[in-house]
Formats: C-alpha cells, structure tokens, sequence
C-alpha cells in the first residue's frame, strides 16, 4: 500500500472514530440531561384558574397562573426551571400597572410576600398572631392586587424554582447571576403575556430589596427593559452597615431608634414622637461618645443609663460594652429569662438556654410560626390553583445561602461588606426620569433597622431623590421584614401607594 493511501486509510479511521466518539458522548449527554431532568418530571402543567376578590364593595375577578418558565444556557440546553404565580385582574387596561415580586435570604421562596402581604390570600396565625400549629388562610381585602396585578416568583433553589444540576445551579447563585436571571424570567413574562405596555414595578423584602435594584439595572442593561418603580421592604442597601464591624459608631447610631421603638413596643407605650426623641439622640450625643474617647465616670453614667432606658439592655451590661450592642442585645434587652427576635425586637419568647452567656435560641419569628408559609402555600397552590405536584416547597433554602457569591467572593467576609445597591439605585433615578422608590420599614426591626435606609436616602444627590424617593414605617408590633404582619403598614393608608403607583384606588366601603 502506497504511502498516500495509508494515510488516506488512517484520515478516514480517525474520522470515524471522532463521529463514534462524539455520538458515544452526545449519546451520555442526552442520558445525563434525562437523569437530571427527573426532577423536573414532577412539575406540572401551568395551571389557570378564575377567581374574585372583594376589597371593601368593589369585586375584582382576576386570573391565577401558577407555572414555570425555562432557561436556557448558551449552549442550548436548559437550566432551570423558575416557578411563578401570576394574578392578573380580568376586564382592566393593558397598560394596568405590573408588579413582580420576590423575597430575600438568599435563599427565601416568595410565599412569605404572597401569603403575608400581597396575595388575594393571606395567612392568619391565630388571635395573638404567633401560633404556627394552625393557621388559616383567609382572603386578604388588602391585597394589591386591588391597584396592580402581581407576579410572585421564586428564584432559583427555592420555592418549586430548580436548576437542572448542580453544575448549573453555579449560575444562579450570586448578585449578579441572580440579577440577571430574575431579568431573563421577568422579560420572558412581560413577552408571553403582552405586557410590554404596562408600567413595571418591582418589590421586594430584605435580600430582596437590594435584589430589585440588581434586577431593576440588569432589566435596563441586558433586556432592554426600564422599571418605573422599586419597593423595598426592611431592605439591605448596604452591606457595610449591616456585617460590618460590631463598634462602628455609625452603625450602631442607625439602630438604635429601632432598638427604642423594640423596647416602647414591649412597655405597650410606644410614641413615634419617642422615637423620633431617640434618633436626635443618636444622630448626636451618643454617636459622639461613641466615635470618641471613653467618657469621665459623671458623664458616663448619665449616658449609659440613657442607652439603658431606650433600649431595655441592663445598664451595667450597657456600661461593659461602652454603649455598642454586638451580640448580647437579643438575649440582654426583654428582662431575664427572655430573648427577642431580630426581626421583631418587640416580641419575645422564653429563653431556651438561660445558662448561655450568648443567646443560642432559635430565632422566635424565622425558625417560629412562620414556618407555616412553606406549607401553607404548598396546599393553597394544590387545592385553590390546581397545582398539583410531589415535589416538596422550598421555603428557605440555607445551601442557596452558603454558596452565594457576593461581588465575585463566596460565602461571608468583606465581600459582603462592600455589597451595595445604592449606586444601583443614584443610576436608576439618574436615567429613568419615571423611576421612583418607595423604602418601607417597621419600627422596631433590629436585623435591618430604618435608619440605615434613612442615611441611604438622605445621602442621595437631592437632584435625584426629592420628590421621587419616600421612606415609611409602620408602628405595628409585628414588622414588615419577614411579612408576618405587613398588611397593617398600608391598611387605611392607599395614598402611601396611590401614588407610586399612579393609580386611582376607590375608597373602601364605597
């Protein structure tokens, strides 16, 4: 055999080895894809369903969707499937204001907003509201689905909300993954179901909040859509506040409002007018003290009995830690024996682990009653909108938590510190003339305080922020942060939202 057929001979062998080869791996590929997709065959068709709602006299029959919407990777194959419920108001105009919804962690599925707040169902937890055993749901008369139809979706790795494998799962968990696939399923939805002419709004709870300024920007950079509004409920804007060092004056200054209001809530003698006395002191005297050297035994005991008074906390405790609070408030500040919840420093529960130097309880609100939502809201997407599935619902998801990356780093650390969406949010208000936001917060949560929002805002070029930005808080026990109670924030209150949203509400009872 000639030299130049030999070569001809093993040219066409590598050939059909390559080709065997390639269908050999397309041929594992499609089985590995089949294996991973399983998961996935317990997700249901869409599912529409027609209801009513009726705030005060006025009917609102609406549409339910509960579905999902693929995503797909650059290679063409698919990557997650993201669960969403969709209300949408039947007999109103196209260009009816649309809001999209999602809560926090990371990690969070949105039953809490859905259930706690914005839903045409809301979820009571008995007469003291903290009873977890047996809740019932029961139609919310302030849903907004009274002044906009709503969209509630759980990102992926919660809720019904999977990546395809864990490979897949790397795109998802991050600030800027996450950001931008929220985009992809909220353009997706806009595009299916015609939307393209409605105002969007976009709302979301602690996490969530500097969520909806990631997404509102990756919406304009990569997807061509401009959001008209953000709500943020108790959100995190700055990171550097909230995991930054336990004695930085500033921080501890912009809680401690929220620490007096805790403590005028536990007396049953709560004032805004009081809390607006300790914010003036905090915003003065105590920053300076704690900014600077210790202060002389006559001055000091003056103050630390003050901090003592407005926040519950044992004035020789206070005076040990030189007025910072650190770790020891929540065991420190209801009496002894107690330990309050961050998320509602007004309520308290019997301490678990009195022995403890620190406290070592489960949170009384996280890890309490509203638990309930994961199951409640499995049942009510079964019985009420016909979305029947064996997959278990993914109320809060802690791996979702660990592997997240924050500015490029995983996990905990400085790069949590230096997260931010206050620049999202000067860049939205600089080039969205329409854009506005709205920061609501309850008094007394102690996670994620009113005062760091507050400085955010007041630090906004007032070219940006007068008359387009407002912060509200509400005096109820039970705060917005974890949506137990929120409702109560706008009860009686539409012109909070009347606004915001452009709309006309009619006048309940009318």
């Amino acid at each position: 055999m000639r030299a130049s057929q030999i070569r001809r001979v093993v040219a066409l062998l590598m050939v059909l080895l390559g080709t065997s080869g390639l269908a050999q791996d397309q041929n594992e590929r499609r089985q590995e894809q089949s294996v991973e997709d399983g998961i996935f065959n317990l997700i249901p068709p869409d599912s529409i369903t027609e209801h009513s709602l009726k705030p005060g006299n006025d009917m609102v029959p609406y549409t339910a969707t509960a579905g999902t919407l693929d995503l797909f990777g650059q290679n063409g194959q698919r990557s997650a499937k993201v669960f969403y419920t969709a209300y949408v108001a039947k007999d109103r105009p196209i260009d009816r204001p649309l809001t999209f919804v999602f809560n926090g962690g990371p990690g969070a599925a949105s039953a809490y907003l859905h259930l706690g707040l914005v839903g045409p169902r809301v979820l009571k937890f008995g007469e003291r509201q903290d009873d977890g055993t047996r809740p019932s749901l029961v139609d919310n008369p302030d849903s907004w689905l009274w002044f906009t139809d709503l969209v509630l979706i759980d990102p992926v790795g919660t809720g019904w909300s999977r990546p395809t494998n864990n490979e897949d799962a790397k795109s998802f968990y991050g600030v800027r993954q996450d950001a931008e696939s929220l985009a992809k399923v909220i353009t997706l939805y806009t595009q299916k179901s015609g939307r393209l002419p409605s105002p969007k709004y976009l709302l979301g709870e602690s996490y969530g909040g500097f969520r909806a300024a990631k997404v509102a920007s990756a919406l304009k950079e990569t997807q061509g859509v401009l959001v008209s509004g953000i709500v943020m409920l108790s959100p995190m804007i700055e990171g550097r506040f909230l995991w930054g060092a336990d004695d930085d004056p500033l921080a501890a200054a912009l809680r401690l409002p929220s620490l007096a209001a805790a403590e005028l809530e536990r007396k049953d003698a709560f004032d805004p007018s009081l809390v607006d006395d300790a914010e003036r002191f905090a915003m003065s005297d105590y920053l300076v003290a704690l900014a600077g050297p210790p202060l002389p035994a006559p001055s000091a005991d003056a103050f630390y009995a003050r901090v003592s008074q407005l926040t519950g906390i044992p004035h020789q405790q206070v005076l040990r830690i030189r007025g910072f609070f650190g770790d020891i408030y929540p065991k420190q500040s209801a009496g002894e024996g107690r330990v309050v919840s961050p998320y509602d420093a007004a309520h308290s529960v019997a301490d678990a682990y009195p022995e403890a130097a620190t406290c070592q309880n489960d949170d009384p609100v996280l890890d309490g009653f509203t638990r309930a939502y994961g199951a409640a809201f499995a049942a009510y997407a079964r019985d009420e909108l016909g979305f029947k599935t064996d997959m278990t619902y993914t109320l809060l998801n802690t791996d979702v938590n660990r592997r997240w990356e924050w500015n490029g780093g995983r996990g905990g650390g400085d790069s949590r510190v230096t997260a931010t969406a206050a620049t999202d949010i000067r860049d939205l208000l600089s080039v969205i003339p329409q854009f506005r936001v709205l920061v609501a917060h309850g008094y007394s949560d102690a996670l994620i305080p009113y005062g760091f929002s507050k400085y955010v805002l007041d630090h906004l070029p007032p070219a940006l922020g007068a008359g387009r930005t407002q912060l509200g808080l509400s005096g109820w026990s039970y705060v917005l942060h974890i949506a137990d109670l929120p409702i109560g924030f706008f009860t009686g209150r539409p012109y909070f939202l009347k606004g915001f949203f452009e709309v006309t509400l009619p006048q309940k009872g009318d």
